[in-house]
């Protein structure tokens, strides 16, 4: 069989820094292809090269045997290549039809003809979900809604080869599955499906096959589901993970405690207690109030009443009081909401803190460079360079760094929000030890995670939500995935 696309020996540097070297991928008409790797592998690279972004240095691209010339993003919508990012390219306040036919509009002489445009997307839709309104704007679309989307447009470009990056990164189980459904109909329709992401129990339910890259380096490609996960996850990191068990350190004495706490619909009445060396999960569906009710511990967002006290003391709302009691919010959206990323690693660690290292106003800017250096040493930066922009470090380093910034500006409560988004298997159990750690030190830790996996990995109890409300707490005994589940589905 003739493969649908072929790339041979794929090199490309960025100055002096090698960072493809001879990297090949081939995938088969209809075949759900992961790629997969750490964080630095070179698989955005690869795509970014594969979708006209950037040009490699060598190597050959063929489609369906025929050779290609890639060199803008136009050239390969024409060679019938469709990316959907992990952070959509859409246009939210324009409407499901004017983004699917975006750049592509179809005329009635010198105007739109939206009539058509609607028909032509309703009909893209019939088969991904015919549920979506093509007049509603794209903003008032679910994140799984959007994806399908994004599908959507990429078949009206006639796309063959479709790569998705982290698709699922913020979907619920439910989402999921209908995504499932959606991939298996590309492929039987012939569609080739490059799937990037770091969750291995969705990379074996949905592929095929896999081609795994190291430092730039093609290391294998493997059958799946015949491989077993260990070794895979040993391909991409180059030595085996150890399984760790949970550990628990937490103590009898309450350092958060949260009373009432209501925002609208969003969270409803919410209490409990965090005690000093305890790893507290929030569980739920997304949509559930988890990150909103993080949101107002951390005094993000204000409430429309309820309590939140620090070793006893009420804390007042806003951020500036909350970081002064000592907590310190790690966001989901970490490019977004978590760094400055053309600044340095020295300067973002600095933000909450930075009276720590001032004097009569002015920055010093070797105090803080030390410091810097001798936290990132405990996290084990990499690479290790704290003048570097964080911007250029992988997820994984970037979420290292907001953890050293808390820890800088003494922080003794963490809050994590999705503590590992979009972080690969080896940052992950590294991301693991140092919430352990922290606990081990007597700090605490709130978390939100949407990986049931994580939840029962790091938890010494579990808070579950449903429809804003906490309708379950878990102790030690209890965390199971069917118990979180049973909680977080409401019963109609």
């Amino acid at each position: 069989m003739t493969p649908r696309l072929s790339l041979t020996d794929v090199q490309k540097s960025f100055g002096v820094t090698k960072v493809l070297h001879g990297v090949a991928l081939t995938v088969q008409p209809g075949e759900v292809h992961g790629l997969l790797g750490e964080n630095g592998a070179g698989k955005s690279t690869l795509l970014n090269i594969l979708c006209g972004v950037l040009s490699s240095d060598t190597g050959r691209i063929e489609i369906d045997g025929r050779a290609v010339t890639i060199s803008s993003p136009r050239d390969a919508t024409d060679a019938g290549i469709a990316m959907i990012h992990q952070e959509l390219q859409q246009v939210p306040e324009l409407t499901v039809a004017q983004n699917i036919f975006l750049g592509h509009a179809l005329r009635k002489g010198v105007f739109v003809d939206r009539a058509r445009q609607e028909a032509e997307a309703k009909r893209l839709l019939a088969s991904l979900d015919p549920g979506i309104d093509v007049t509603a704007p794209v903003r008032t679309l679910r994140v799984a809604q959007r994806q399908i989307v994004e599908i959507a447009k990429a078949l009206r470009a006639n796309a063959r080869i479709i790569a998705m990056d982290e698709p699922t990164s913020s979907l619920t189980p439910a989402e999921f599955e209908k995504l499932l459904a959606v991939i298996g109909r590309l492929s039987a329709q012939g569609v080739s499906v490059i799937y990037v992401s770091h969750k291995m129990d969705e990379v074996f339910r949905v592929c095929q096959t896999a081609t795994i890259l190291r430092d730039g380096r093609l290391i294998s490609q493997v059958p799946i589901p015949a491989t077993p996960v260990s070794q895979v996850i040993e391909l991409m990191v180059g030595r085996e993970l150890a399984k760790s068990a949970h550990h628990s350190f937490a103590t009898d004495r309450t350092v958060l405690k949260v009373s009432g706490l209501s925002r609208g619909r969003a969270v409803q009445d919410a209490g409990f207690e965090l005690h000093a060396g305890e790893v507290l999960g929030i569980a739920g569906l997304v949509g559930s109030g988890r990150t909103e009710l993080m949101r107002l511990i951390a005094g993000v967002d204000s409430a429309d009443k309820g309590v939140v006290e620090v070793a006893g003391a009420a804390i007042a709302a806003g951020p500036r009081a909350r970081i002064k009691a000592g907590l310190g919010l790690v966001p989901e959206e970490r490019k977004r909401d978590g760094i400055v990323r053309h600044r340095p690693v020295t300067s973002n660690i600095g933000l909450p803190a930075m009276r720590r290292f001032s004097r009569l106003g002015l920055i010093r800017k070797g105090v803080l460079k030390a410091r810097s250096e001798e936290l990132m040493k405990e996290v084990n930066l990499r690479p290790f360079d704290v003048s570097r922009p964080i911007g250029s470090f992988s997820g994984g380093n970037q979420q290292k760094a907001i953890i050293g910034r808390w820890l800088a500006a003494g922080t003794a409560i963490f809050l994590f929000d999705e503590p590992t988004r979009g972080i690969d298997v080896g940052a992950k159990a590294e991301i693991y030890d140092l919430i352990e750690r922290l606990a081990k030190e007597g700090k605490a830790v709130l978390f939100v995670s949407s990986e049931l996996p994580e939840v029962i990995r790091l938890a010494d109890r579990v808070l579950v939500m449903r429809e804003g409300k906490i309708s379950a707490t878990l102790g030690p005994g209890e965390i199971t995935e069917a118990n979180i589940a049973r909680n977080a589905i409401p019963s109609s």
